[in-house]
């Protein structure tokens, strides 16, 4: 009994410092909690769409499905998961600034332009602001990333021999952070950081606009559905993504152009 009643003020305790933050710490534990979550749930097929993007040889002629095989055989189930521990590293606090600096860009546009248009512009000038922003706090854990998805390494148990160039550059975040600093320096961390930053631009603005303008579309009824939001921004990630695709290989390319296996 005197457990529970521990438990019920542990959970009162809780609940008071969330209701006690300001709106924008909410919307930032928030955003990189999904963030988080979002990125592992997709990590494998994002290990593929890096290695389609960089060792194309390898990979890209054997198709999907032959990728998600060769990874299993060469490196066993937690291949797929390589180089993930950088991508919620990363996408925490990218998630989190992301929706944070969207809401602060509008907050300060409508305070310095009280007479604005609030509407698809505003969210389409606010959305480009917040990513690029996003984009600058955090593309080193975005390079160290596609660095460690980059490696196939083989796996003791494997027989999958010589399918691969296999080689273990880098062991991990900070000893590839390490490696990367001391051949090239800043500029080595943020070793592409231009094309993302042209993409991030309209990707997250056409992002945030798609996304409002479907919302003010749906019946208000409707409009606090989880399933209702899951399909405005899927629609809305999936033109965002298709439009600035070809950046973002770019990028990808010009991140492991120093690789030499």
């Amino acid at each position: 009994m005197a457990k529970r009643e521990d438990r019920d003020q542990g959970g009162e305790f809780l609940e008071g410092i969330i209701e006690g933050m300001p709106l924008y710490a909410k919307e930032l534990i928030a955003g990189g909690v999904a963030g988080g979550v979002a990125k592992t749930a997709v990590a494998p097929l994002e290990r593929i769409k890096i290695l389609f993007q960089t060792r194309r040889a390898e990979f890209k002629s054997v198709g999907l499905l032959g990728s998600f095989r060769k990874i299993e055989k060469t490196e066993g189930f937690l291949g797929f998961y390589r180089g993930n521990g950088a991508s919620v590293a990363r996408i925490v606090p990218y998630a989190a600034l992301h929706y944070m600096a969207y809401e602060e860009y509008k907050r300060l546009i409508i305070d310095c332009f009280p007479n604005v248009w609030r509407g698809p512009v505003l969210d389409l000038v606010a959305g480009s602001f917040a990513g690029g922003t996003a984009v600058l706090f955090t593309y080193p854990l975005d390079l160290v990333r596609t660095k460690l998805a980059y490696q196939v390494v083989e796996s003791a148990k494997s027989n999958f021999k010589r399918l691969v160039h296999s080689e273990q550059l880098y062991k991990g975040i900070f000893d590839c952070f390490s490696k990367t600093y001391k051949e090239a320096g800043m500029r080595g961390l943020y070793r592409g950081v231009a094309p993302s930053l042209y993409g991030i631009f309209p990707y997250a603005g056409l992002k945030f606009y798609v996304y409002e303008e479907m919302k003010r579309h749906v019946p208000e009824e409707h409009k606090k559905d989880i399933a209702v939001k899951l399909a405005c921004g899927s629609v809305a990630g999936l033109l965002g993504q298709t439009f600035t695709y070809p950046l973002d290989v770019v990028r990808r390319q010009m991140q492991v152009v120093d690789i030499d296996f």
